[in-house]
């Protein structure tokens, strides 16, 4: 059968490899097309384009590329219609992938949706396009199936494609040494407006803990100047391509928010949830956005696991006091924290995603 898998950012190029693994395995004839990155090219799927010529962060950074995203659609719609898929994976990034599965129902495509967007976080009348133009929706956050539910819904829960991925780096890859001396990881993310917002204000806390190595997760798609011109960047080690080797080391972690703070979590390195954008991006998403936490750790447990640092509160006091915190072994914080992580494992459940997801994309396409 012929596959045709769109992923916008890095999480969703890393779970689209996975996936892309278990289709061929499930599926040995599999044709598999994609837009994505380097995981799902390594996995075998002929990449059309690579995300870093897609991804946009934040509302004003949308209105910018305006032109660049419609440009885009347009050139999916084309290249699907000259593909033929016998299904269309959409893997998170709704901005766009929204627009396509609108198109492709109209198609006649069948449509999968493996990642929901967050429409519970806001905009949740999306449902209803999602309703209409999604023939099966893949869940991998347990609280998301009521939350369909309430809309008349059935989406399926895969369980976290996360899982997988950390029991494989924690069993089966050994630790490369970084550094003799304890570690605190940073994170700032990997599109470069949020390196330059974030690292900055990160950095300025590393005179505060001499004992303490700190290293930055350089994300694989930028260049190491872009790090060492940051203010305070002077004797940060840089590491590429190493975040979950840096992980595994980690004693702390400030994280920026998005995926990462989960696999922080998973690996059971304390941190601290690091945002910081423009000031009209945030403006409009405190008005927009309904949750109460923006971290993944927090939203799953539905309670304030780990600190949240964002906007005006994000600076080198209020760091400086939350990392403390997390370096005190003997803090009844730190045995909570510890307990409440042990907890997220078990929410999140032992299902392999990749394969549960690619068994469910390929029962509905034979039908």
């Amino acid at each position: 059968m012929r596959y045709y898998l769109i992923a916008g950012e890095a999480s969703g190029d890393l779970h689209g490899g996975n996936l892309v693994k278990a289709l061929y395995a499930q599926d040995p004839k599999a044709d598999i097309r994609c837009w994505g990155g380097d995981n799902m090219q390594q996995a075998g799927a002929t990449l059309v384009k690579h995300y870093r010529q897609l991804a946009f962060m934040g509302f004003v950074e949308v209105l910018k590329h305006l032109g660049t995203i419609l440009n885009n659609i347009k050139f999916c719609k084309k290249d699907i219609t000259a593909y033929q898929p016998d299904v269309l994976v959409l893997i998170d990034y709704p901005g766009f992938n929204m627009r396509i599965a609108e198109w492709a129902k109209q198609e006649g495509i069948k449509v999968v949706y493996y990642i929901s967007p967050q429409v519970w976080a806001w905009k949740e009348n999306r449902v209803k396009k999602l309703k209409r133009d999604v023939d099966l929706m893949l869940v991998i956050l347990p609280f998301e199936v009521p939350f369909y539910e309430k809309w008349d819904y059935d989406a399926k829960y895969v369980g976290h494609p996360l899982i997988e991925v950390v029991n494989h780096e924690k069993n089966d890859i050994p630790v490369i040494p970084i550094t003799p001396r304890p570690i605190i990881a940073l994170l700032p993310g990997s599109r470069t407006q949020e390196i330059k917002a974030k690292l900055p204000i990160m950095l300025q806390v590393v005179p505060h803990f001499p004992d303490y190595q700190f290293v930055i997760a350089q994300a694989p798609s930028q260049p190491d100047e872009l790090y060492n011109d940051i203010p305070g960047a002077m004797g940060v080690l840089l590491v590429k391509g190493q975040t979950y080797n840096l992980l595994k080391q980690a004693t702390a972690a400030l994280v920026t928010s998005g995926t990462a703070t989960l696999e922080t979590a998973l690996f059971g390195v304390p941190e601290v949830v690091c945002y910081k954008g423009s000031a009209i991006s945030t403006w409009l998403a405190r008005r927009l956005i309904k949750i109460k936490y923006i971290s993944l750790v927090n939203l799953i447990m539905d309670k304030e696991v780990v600190t949240e640092l964002i906007q005006d509160d994000l600076n080198e006091q209020n760091l400086k006091q939350a990392l403390s915190r997390l370096l005190d072994d003997g803090s009844l914080y730190k045995q909570q924290l510890q307990a409440d992580y042990k907890e997220l494992w078990d929410r999140l459940g032992d299902k392999q995603a990749s394969a549960e997801a690619a068994r469910q994309i390929i029962s509905l396409t034979a039908n």
